[in-house]
């Protein structure tokens, strides 16, 4: 794959995973690449487009776990595991391209590429880490905790510091942070009201401005962990 038209943007681990990888897969909007409980023979590194990652509960709704972007991984937590299936629905918010590897292909790859190995590790432990925040945001806090702690994680990868606070700056619905906190839009709809009430966010053309982040952090008993493990990518 080398020469590619991507390469030149490349960090050197994304590079080589890139050269291993056997084709270039195109994705438009409202498709999938992969679905919860396919059987999993390749993993993707997005290469334009956006896709989000997601799981079912078993009520049958939808969790948000990641928006992916450009370099970003998707399919990586099948590696290493007897009849791999994905864990998770991998669906296409925006047209574009991803590199596929094959899951054995790539298991080589790592075997005899130590540094590449080494980065992977750091990879899949950083998604696992944010995965665990968000579960635990959830569980520890409910619904409320789910929506602050989306909130919060929105401004760090959207958000626009001004003087009447941080504009995240992209729109998003109530349906959509719903999707992100695993509950109903009827409830997001009635939490936002809340906070809309209380003068600590306002809506405008579906963006939203957070005029006080320390309220929602002491409501959730934020942390204060590093952006790259609480933000919504």
């Amino acid at each position: 794959m080398a020469g590619h038209k991507y390469e030149k943007k490349l960090t050197y681990e994304i590079g080589e995973l890139i050269k291993a990888s056997e084709k270039i897969v195109k994705f438009k909007k409202g498709t999938f690449l992969f679905r919860e409980g396919q059987e999993a023979k390749e993993m993707y590194i997005i290469l334009s487009g956006k896709v989000q990652i997601s799981k079912m509960n078993a009520e049958g709704k939808e969790l948000y776990l990641r928006l992916c972007k450009e370099n970003d991984i998707v399919g990586e937590l099948t590696l290493f595991s007897v009849g791999p299936r994905y864990l998770f629905n991998a669906k296409i918010l925006e047209d574009g391209e991803a590199a596929a590897i094959n899951i054995e292909t790539l298991e080589q790859t790592l075997f005899n590429n130590s540094q590449l190995a080494y980065q992977f590790l750091r990879w899949m432990n950083d998604h696992i880490r944010k995965t665990i925040t968000k579960f635990r945001d959830l569980v520890l806090h409910g619904k409320k905790g789910a929506l602050y702690s989306t909130l919060i994680r929105l401004s760090n990868s959207y958000g626009i510091e001004k003087e009447d606070g941080i504009h995240i700056n992209v729109p998003i619905t109530n349906q959509d942070l719903a999707n992100y906190c695993g509950t109903a839009r009827e409830s997001v709809s009635r939490m936002l009201g809340e906070l809309r009430d209380g003068g600590y966010i306002s809506i405008h053309k579906k963006r939203i401005i957070i005029h006080d982040m320390q309220f929602l952090k002491q409501e959730i008993d934020c942390e204060n962990c590093p952006i790259e493990y609480c933000n919504i990518d």
